[in-house]
């Protein structure tokens, strides 16, 4: 019976919300500060209302422009640089690795430094070079006529695949989290949109890929390459706009210690006390959040793996 009580008990508990540390509702009680670093008011920041523009202005538009890249990616490199076809295979392979790998910068970088905004914007920015990169590329053979074009054309495709491959390093970690940050986890009306941020974020990423494997495609193979990679790149230019342009509606999390130095910290703590006993009054294993003003998650204590 003990073991099905833990089953069914939840493993996290959400606290009740409670008044600003000043006695204002009117303020965020999960630590999040406005753009100028003020206590962000509810009513003019985060929710939905700031999602609308992390969707539209960062997911649905990186979104396209990487599906627009890669799913035609083997056809561009057999078909107009001349590779072939088990070239071209392994280096969209080492494209595809070193895309989810920059991911792991992304995240540090942001954890640790420069939180989840600026993170975004410089590497949205980078990614949109890299898109530009790739556009001019495709009228490169027109522009020069030396006999040595071929390689220059070639390298300027790859560096401006890498650039986007960089450039996906900080958006892949920090849109969904950035959306996140701009919903009230104290306030359980807000923790249910939350929820329908995440769908309308999986939503928003499928459709990207239908547009892309579809109609960009269809573009490229039919119209030109060139085309096939301005609109993308024109697309998330003015999606980056707007998502500067929203910033004084946002929420903002300050950053911490770095992620690595707080794993490293578990497993040594977990190594030195292997061998402890556990207190008979679970609730002595729980501890406040520092800062203070940070919200309370209290891991339920479970017997169900010991």
């Amino acid at each position: 019976m003990e073991a099905a009580g833990d089953e069914e008990r939840p493993l996290l508990h959400h606290p009740p919300p409670h008044l600003h540390q000043d006695g204002d509702s009117r303020y965020t009680n999960d630590g999040t500060v406005d753009v100028n670093g003020q206590p962000a008011v509810k009513a003019s920041t985060g929710n939905l209302r700031a999602c609308f523009f992390i969707l539209v202005g960062v997911q649905f538009s990186e979104c396209l422009a990487f599906f627009a890249i890669s799913k035609n990616l083997v056809t561009y490199l057999t078909s107009v640089l001349h590779e072939s076809n088990i070239d071209a295979a392994r280096n969209v392979s080492t494209w595809f690795g070193t895309t989810f790998f920059t991911p792991l910068i992304g995240a540090f970088l942001a954890d640790t430094y420069w939180g989840r905004y600026k993170t975004l914007v410089v590497f949205l920015s980078v990614y949109i070079v890299g898109m530009l990169v790739l556009t001019v590329s495709t009228t490169l053979p027109w522009m020069i006529q030396s006999s040595n074009h071929s390689e220059i054309h070639r390298i300027t495709v790859y560096v401006g695949l890498y650039l986007t491959a960089l450039g996906n390093g900080g958006i892949k970690p920090c849109t969904s989290t950035f959306g996140a940050d701009q919903f009230d986890i104290t306030d359980p009306t807000e923790r249910v949109k939350k929820g329908s941020f995440f769908n309308w974020f999986y939503f928003l990423n499928t459709i990207g890929s239908l547009l892309s494997t579809t109609v960009i495609v269809w573009v490229q193979d039919n119209v030109g390459w060139g085309i096939g990679f301005a609109i993308p790149m024109i697309l998330t230019s003015l999606s980056f706009t707007v998502f500067i342009a929203s910033r004084r509606i946002y929420r903002y999390k300050s950053t911490g210690e770095s992620p690595m130095t707080t794993a490293s910290r578990v497993v040594v703590a977990a190594a030195r006390n292997r061998r402890l006993e556990l207190p008979e009054d679970c609730t002595t294993l729980h501890h406040s959040p520092s800062p203070p003003s940070e919200a309370t998650f209290n891991v339920q204590h479970t017997t169900q793996f010991r």
